[in-house]
C-alpha cells in the first residue's frame, strides 16, 4: 500500500473521500500499515497510535475505524476539497517523524501517564 518515499514519509495511493470528525482508514488496513511500517525491530508495534499522514501540505492523525471501505481513507469536512472523492498520493510519515509530530500535537499513549 506505501513505499519508501524520503528519509521523512512513505508514499502511497488511496481513495480519499469526506467521512467523520476525524480521519480514518479501515481499521485492518490501519493495523496492517502499523504493523509493517511502525513495527520495531523486535516486532513491537503500538496498534493504538494513531498513523500520521500529509495530504496537500496537512498533517493529520488517522485512526482505524469500522465501516470504512478498506483502500480508503477517510478525511473531515474541512481536509476535503471539491475534487474528492478521488484517488490521491498520500504521505504517510516514517515512525520518528509521526513521534516527532504526535508529540507536537499532544498526542501521548494512554499508558505514558
Amino acid at each position: 500500500m506505501f513505499e519508501q518515499f524520503s528519509s521523512g514519509y512513505y508514499l502511497g495511493v488511496l481513495y480519499v473521500q469526506p467521512g467523520e470528525e476525524r480521519a480514518a482508514l479501515n481499521v485492518e488496513d490501519h493495523e496492517a500499515v502499523n504493523r509493517q511500517l511502525y513495527g520495531d525491530s523486535e516486532g513491537i508495534e503500538r496498534l493504538d497510535s494513531p498513523l500520521v499522514m500529509k495530504l496537500d501540505g496537512t498533517h493529520f492523525p488517522v485512526r482505524g475505524a469500522e465501516g470504512v471501505p478498506t483502500g480508503t481513507l477517510t478525511v473531515p469536512e474541512s481536509l476535503a476539497d471539491d475534487d474528492l472523492p478521488a484517488r490521491r498520493e498520500v504521505l504517510l510519515a516514517r515512525p520518528e517523524r509521526a513521534g516527532q509530530l504526535l508529540k507536537y500535537g499532544g498526542w501521548e499513549p494512554a499508558d505514558a501517564a
